[in-house]
């Protein structure tokens, strides 16, 4: 061979395993607000339909078994962000309290920009849950950020500011409670537009929509879609005089959710369009169970699909949320997974996916396996929840067994109740006095799992 020839063959030799080599995968999350495990037609909704989740679903993989990472919006958005759980993280409630500097608090999207990958937080922030700091998302890794820093705000669908990368842009003829631009579509025409731009470069998108959080409200065509279909029962709870009457809340709140399912659709159209969703891993999901505010009816709608419990329970209903995850020619069309998972998790697969080290300090476990299905999917032995608002909550999910006990900020050592979730998914029989020995092993996980901090402190 002559050395012209040779040099010719190497060259090609390098392109060819360059071609090869595989793409690092694109990585969307869908954040939805107060969805409950029930709230999907492919999770047993029957009052009305999600066509473009169910199709995601039959395309991709369903879990039956992921939590949240806390039962209100904060604390749960800061565990996906960490990789770290309610008894580590720093942000374990709503209110005044924030991400810190780096390197305090690092979040997923800063590992992810380190290791080459453009990045984008679109909606509520989850970086903060009351802040007038608009440019803390990016500080915190997020090459751009659109959307809410003060979740308080987000209850509004028509806002009459935002901020865009540590602009505060106003919005006159918004005035809350009704407008002329609705933040969702805002922010699903602010993602395509970013996606659009970002195409040719691996991409984190974190798009944290409002639906079906309170205010109940829905765009005009979406409401008149379910007008006068339900037997409708006026708003008569505690937060009537914060959130907006709404006549109509059960036809309001199908119309939101509908309309969610529609946005999540558009984007995976363009996904399609942009011929990337094969390079792409998006996943679907809410950021703990369901509200009964503003008018909602979650009973009606078996929002929690049968299990017990809503938003700020430690109970099944407020922690378990849909799960669905969508990227074709890698994850097989039509999967239901068991596999126990919780928001701690996302943060160590999306850095498997990315070629990017786990955090140091994760309690997550890379599903990566589960997703491709195929190699060992490791388990975790135990989940950790503690809820800071009614008194102080902690639970434990111990194999197919769970425990929780209330009243945790005036007793930390105090009673727990003991489900047996594989007989008993509804938690409707407490059986800690037949097993003493597994709520002592459950009392053991809450005591090493919480680490104090100067606000969040179980006194002894």
């Amino acid at each position: 061979m002559t050395r012209a020839r040779a040099v010719l063959f190497v060259a090609l030799a390098l392109v060819v395993g360059a071609c090869a080599a595989p793409r690092r995968p694109n990585l969307i999350v869908v954040l939805a607000d107060d969805l409950g495990f029930g709230d999907l037609s492919c999770y047993g909704q029957r009052r009305f339909t999600t066509p473009q989740l169910d199709r995601l679903a039959r395309e991709g993989l369903r879990f039956t078994t992921a939590y949240a990472g806390s039962t209100v919006c904060a604390p749960s958005r800061a565990t996906l962000l960490t990789g770290r759980h309610t008894g580590h993280v720093w942000q374990r409630a709503n209110g005044p309290i924030a991400f810190r500097e780096d390197p305090d608090d690092r979040c997923i999207a800063a590992t992810l920009r380190d290791a080459g990958y453009r990045t984008a937080l679109i909606g509520k922030s989850g970086l903060s849950c009351a802040s007038t700091d608009g440019a803390l998302p990016n500080r915190k890794g997020f090459d751009h950020f659109f959307g809410f820093v003060d979740h308080v705000a987000a209850h509004r669908y028509y806002p009459s500011a935002l901020w865009r990368d540590g602009v505060e842009l106003h919005y006159d003829d918004n005035h809350g409670d009704h407008g002329a631009e609705h933040a969702s579509e805002l922010f699903l025409a602010d993602a395509l537009d970013w996606i659009d731009a970002n195409r040719d470069a691996p991409f984190f998108l974190l798009l944290s929509l409002q639906q079906p959080h309170a205010d109940l409200v829905a765009p005009a065509p979406w409401r008149a879609r379910f007008a006068g279909r339900f037997d409708e029962v006026p708003q008569h709870d505690e937060f009537a005089r914060f959130y907006r009457h709404e006549p109509q809340p059960r036809a309001t709140f199908a119309a939101m959710v509908a309309h969610l399912d529609d946005q999540v659709g558009r984007l995976a159209a363009r996904l399609h369009a942009l011929g990337i969703d094969d390079d792409t891993l998006l996943v679907f999901t809410s950021d703990n169970g369901p509200h009964a505010e503003g008018g909602h009816d979650p009973a009606f709608f078996a929002s929690s699909g049968g299990l017990r419990g809503k938003k700020r329970d430690l109970y099944e209903g407020g922690l378990r949320v849909p799960l669905i995850a969508h990227w074709p020619g890698v994850i097989a069309p039509g999967r239901t997974s068991d596999h126990v998972l919780a928001f701690w998790d996302l943060a160590p697969t999306f850095c498997e996916l990315a070629g990017a080290p786990s955090p140091a300090d994760t309690d997550g476990i890379s599903f990566v396996p589960e997703l491709r299905g195929e190699g060992e999917q490791r388990t975790h032995e135990s989940l950790y929840w503690e809820f800071w608002e009614q008194g102080g909550k902690q639970a434990v999910r111990l194999g197919d067994w769970k425990g929780v006990r209330l009243g945790a900020i005036a007793d930390p050592d105090g009673p727990i109740a003991l489900f047996d979730l594989a007989r008993d998914p509804g938690e409707t029989e407490d059986v800690a006095a037949r097993h003493p020995e597994l709520v002592a092993r459950i009392a053991a996980v809450m005591a090493r799992e919480h680490v104090p901090t100067e606000r969040y402190a179980f006194s002894r």
